[in-house]
């Protein structure tokens, strides 16, 4: 239908606006969208999701190139580790996962406790000597895998779990989000190719709805372009509050569908 086209396209350009400047994607507020609003099937809206990385990533991308914040070896660890995990769970989510009732389920633990975590976080922040140190090599690469692995089966790329975490641990938002960008964007590419190419082994709704993901990558494009510009002129504690305030309220509204 022509509305959820532009209805998609409305979303993606809003939610983006927000979420880019903490190196969040979107795809993590966007999904319950699709799922709920613009009736994308289950689980035909996770490569849908996918697909909407894709188009939007490069907005956000390009504006940190500029400002030359997107280089390090944060951000090659991370697209490195969390690659081979969102493969692998584009893998589970078609074969074990693929009912609407257990999806639901994923999304409200996976929202409720990251946006309640933020939000306590961003409120009373953990106390770091100035001499701490940041996670390992090693634990970012168990992170990254982990987190690649939630965000095949999610449909989210994974950068809206790595950038909390790796931020309670104390790394700045401004080295972050680039990173945690670059790595969404990258596995979304893989994560959206792999639903592809499952839909050839199963004979339900796994192929992503092609003109939705590219509309709604379209506002996300644009959006995540100012979002990124914004990023130096909007003040951090709101914006994770924002943040944490809409995972927590998303994930207790699908608790609740997931149980009734």
């Amino acid at each position: 239908m022509e509305w959820t086209i532009w209805a998609g396209l409305a979303a993606g350009l809003l939610i983006s606006t927000v979420t880019a400047p903490v190196g969040v994607s979107g795809a993590v507020f966007l999904l319950p969208v699709q799922l709920s609003v613009l009736g994308v099937p289950s689980p035909a809206v996770t490569p849908t999701n996918l697909l909407f990385n894709v188009v939007a990533g490069p907005g956000a991308l390009w504006r940190y190139h500029r400002d030359g914040a997107l280089h390090g070896a944060l951000t090659r660890r991370l697209v490195l580790w969390t690659l081979p995990g969102v493969i692998a769970g584009a893998a589970v989510r078609v074969f074990a996962l693929p009912g609407p009732e257990v999806f639901r389920a994923l999304v409200a633990a996976l929202l409720l406790p990251l946006g309640t975590w933020l939000c306590l976080r961003t409120l009373r922040p953990a106390r770091r000597s100035p001499g701490a140190a940041e996670p390992s090599a090693p634990a970012v690469a168990a992170l990254a895998l982990t987190v690649g692995v939630v965000g095949g089966i999610y449909g989210i790329g994974g950068g809206s779990l790595l950038g909390p975490v790796l931020a309670a641990r104390g790394m700045p938002l401004a080295r972050l989000a680039p990173a945690t960008l670059a790595a969404t964007f990258t596995t979304s590419v893989a994560g959206a190719a792999a639903y592809t190419v499952l839909a050839l082994a199963s004979s339900g709704p796994v192929a992503p709805d092609w003109w939705l993901g590219l509309a709604c990558g379209l506002g996300g494009l644009i959006g995540g372009y100012l979002g990124a510009r914004l990023q130096p002129h909007l003040p951090e504690t709101a914006l994770r509050l924002l943040l944490g305030t809409l995972a927590a309220a998303l994930g207790a509204l699908y608790a609740v569908q997931a149980l009734a």
